[in-house]
């Protein structure tokens, strides 16, 4: 590992109603790029903002070999925010126009620093990226998401700090977008730890850690590489507890088995002294050497089984236990040639027939989310662009932000409003197949991790009674760790309607069998292809 640039010693944090986010970290960050890998709810964002400083930490130590620049998770941006002010030198911008204007304040000069060719860095590296320094008062609102998270990350090669940490940088990225990022990476000036979901990006890194159970481990290598020396560790980890469980059957079976020798043995010689076969005073003697004798074994063998069982103890500890959602889902009983909805797009007519798999794909400013929201919300079609209707009422929509649910209400009470009639323990049980189990289930949902209210939100897609014949994903795989994305497949996998899902995430789509692919060109169209193979421009 390279020279750390981040030191961690025992760091732990508590939020303000005493939940512990993080206890007792210790750990490095070389100078090279690093991927931080974790579940939903392990800490990472929260790992993050303490680096950056965003957070203050309740005990330990953070040691950083320089000045922190930070991407969060979620861009908060205002309409009327500049491009300038998404780079982050708007206030540099503002000292040297009002020293050019002739202010000679020391304000400006402190603003300005080192930083007097900043305009023509800010030009240069945002050509790079389709835009230009004419852009720089340019606002938000005549952007896409994914732009504006593209000029961000830009803003931060540009003040080159030392330290530069993106928190899911790739979220609303389009494929192009995402490309540009990698290339961004491959050529990163200084230390960089990027958390993300994204397979693909984290392949560019030069080492993986990952945050679990509270403990940072770190490998030297892409994902791909620490995902198989993972699989090689816990097959090594499984055998070795099979192993260790065996050996202490064994030590249990040979103390039982001395233990009926020793007691045959003193029937024996009590039978032996009541028939009178020795003298009193030699059959004493005897006795009394074979009790120490016994007792001298027993210690022995008990402390065989005591080693076989702290073995067996050790062996599971390096097992890793983690669960996976199971979910027996109501057939929503779509027949194939059943019309679920039309999309239509220049005197094209494009049918979700029976329990078809559709992704929408496309650049992102291509209107992919207008389309959705026209289907679902029943807003007006925008002019000249793709529109449609739905032939089904039961629909249910998994939204982006993981938003609709009722925050002060529990996961059990947001779960029965979509399925009134479902019995509570038929909720619970399956609620408990999703991993939400215990005071989970009836906390309020505000005070639920990340990973858990994505949970919730599957389990009010899923268990809706009566079932939805039409399921709508807008960006599903936004601000989930890996795993999962991976059971989201495997539940949907096990899903009998309609799938309608928007989605950069490609490896996403070929996990749950897409059927159909439309793609949205640069200017609004909608093109239909075979499959994700035949997509062509970016998406």
């Amino acid at each position: 590992m390279s020279t750390p640039s981040i030191t961690l010693r025992n760091l732990t944090f508590e939020w303000p109603d005493g939940t512990v986010a993080l206890e007792g970290v210790n750990g490095t960050f070389g100078s090279d790029r690093t991927g931080l890998i974790g579940r939903n709810g392990a800490g990472k964002s929260t790992l993050l903002r303490l680096v950056a400083g965003e957070l203050t930490p309740s005990s330990g130590q953070i040691d950083a070999a320089g000045e922190v620049g930070y991407l969060p998770q979620t861009l908060t941006l205002r309409q009327d925010t500049t491009v300038a002010e998404l780079l982050g030198i708007d206030g540099i911008l503002a000292g040297i126009r009002a020293i050019e204007s002739g202010e000679v304040d020391q304000r400006h000069f402190d603003a300005v620093g080192d930083d007097w060719d900043i305009e023509s860095r800010a030009d240069e590296a945002l050509h790079q990226i389709g835009f230009s320094a004419a852009d720089l008062d340019r606002r938000v609102a005549e952007i896409s998401g994914g732009e504006g998270m593209l000029i961000a990350i830009t803003g931060l090669r540009i003040r080159r700090t030392p330290i530069t940490l993106l928190d899911e940088p790739t979220n609303n990225l389009d494929r192009a977008t995402r490309a540009k990022l990698a290339e961004f990476v491959d050529e990163w000036p200084g230390t960089l730890v990027v958390v993300s979901h994204d397979l693909e990006l984290l392949e560019h890194m030069d080492s993986t850690t990952e945050l679990y159970a509270g403990t940072l481990t770190t490998f030297g290598g892409p994902y791909s590489a620490w995902k198989e020396h993972q699989e090689q560790e816990q097959a090594a980890a499984e055998q070795a507890a099979r192993s260790a469980q065996q050996a202490l059957k064994v030590e249990k079976r040979q103390r039982i088995e001395a233990e009926t020798k020793l007691a045959r043995r003193e029937r024996t010689a009590k039978k032996t002294q009541k028939d009178g076969g020795i003298p009193k005073i030699l059959a004493g003697n005897r006795a009394s050497k074979a009790q120490a004798s016994a007792g001298s074994l027993r210690s022995t063998l008990d402390d065989k089984v005591k080693a076989a069982q702290a073995a067996v103890d050790a062996a599971g500890a390096r097992v890793r236990h983690d669960e996976h959602i199971h979910l027996t889902l109501p057939d929503p009983g779509v027949p194939r040639g059943r019309r679920i909805a039309e999309l239509e797009d220049e005197g094209r007519t494009v049918v979700v027939q029976g329990p078809e798999r559709v992704a929408l794909i496309g650049a992102n400013g291509s209107g992919k989310s207008t389309l959705l929201a026209h289907l679902v919300e029943g807003s007006d079609p925008v002019a000249g662009r793709p529109h449609g209707r739905l032939l089904t009422e039961l629909v249910g929509v998994l939204p982006q932000r993981l938003d609709g649910l009722d925050e002060e209400a529990s996961a059990m009470e947001n779960v029965r409003t979509v399925a009134p009639e479902m019995p509570p323990g038929t909720i619970r049980n399956q609620l408990a197949r999703l991993l939400l189990r215990g005071d989970s289930v009836d906390r309020p949902v505000r005070t639920l991790s990340g990973g858990e209210r994505f949970r919730v939100c599957l389990a009010r897609l899923l268990l809706a009674d009566p079932p939805a014949q039409l399921l709508i994903l807008d960006e599903p795989t936004n601000n989930l760790d890996i795993t999962s994305v991976e059971q989201l497949a495997e539940a949907l996998d096990a899903y009998r309607g309609a799938l309608l899902v928007v989605s950069h995430d490609v490896g996403f789509l070929e996990r749950i069998g897409i059927d159909t692919v439309l793609e949205l060109d640069a200017d609004g169209h909608m093109h239909q292809r075979r499959g994700l193979d035949e997509v062509t421009s970016p998406a």
